[in-house]
């Protein structure tokens, strides 16, 4: 069996975290990490709003990403190995009785249909425009925030792809991002566990 996570929501929203403990707990679980499919820095253009639009759909080679996720689909196992993902197989079992996971994480995983429809479940972390500020202002980034960036274009952005998403009626599982660290892991953990179950 192939069940598909999505991790997405606000930057800073403490999906990274997250997905780094998920995919430690599950069994033949593989991640890909949206922010490995930006484009160069050179193919980022700058948007009226005077800023690079790195916080746009644009700004990553979304085909690529879900080029990668078919991958998985395709083979799961294969995929694994080749992503230095051990893979025990299931005592006694049928091979189709085998769980294989995929967690995907991301800030823009809900605005671009061909991805969209690949997801089992769709979690989206979500915090308030305070502590977004705060948490962005504190992590160093390869490319740094040019001053104004997080007022001018990160937070206008966020609210527009989510205002996107929600009247396009994704189907998604909201999580309070202000949570400690375990009990937003337990639960979704927990969660996914149960929705595993009701699979098999």
């Amino acid at each position: 069996m192939k069940y598909i996570i999505g991790i997405g929501g606000v930057t800073n929203g403490g999906k990274t975290t997250l997905t780094n403990r998920i995919i430690k707990a599950l069994p033949n679980c593989c991640v890909v990490h949206q922010d490995d499919f930006f484009k160069p820095q050179d193919q980022i253009e700058v948007g009226e709003d005077g800023f690079k639009q790195w916080d746009v759909l644009d700004s990553l080679d979304m085909e690529a990403m879900v080029s990668t996720v078919r991958a998985w689909i395709e083979n799961p196992v294969k995929f694994a190995r080749s992503h230095g993902v051990n893979v025990t197989p299931g005592s006694k079992k049928p091979a189709s009785k085998d769980i294989h996971i995929l967690v995907i994480e991301g800030f823009l995983l809900y605005n671009y249909k061909p991805l969209i429809d690949l997801f089992d479940i769709r979690y989206y972390l979500a915090v308030p425009y305070d502590e977004c500020k705060r948490r962005r202002s504190t992590r160093n980034y390869t490319v740094p925030d040019p001053p104004g960036l997080f007022d001018g274009h990160v937070w206008p952005m966020y609210l527009k792809h989510r205002k996107e998403m929600e009247d396009s009626g994704v189907d998604v599982v909201y999580l309070d991002g202000l949570k400690s660290r375990d009990e937003l892991y337990n639960q979704v953990f927990e969660d996914i566990q149960n929705k595993l179950l009701n699979c098999l």
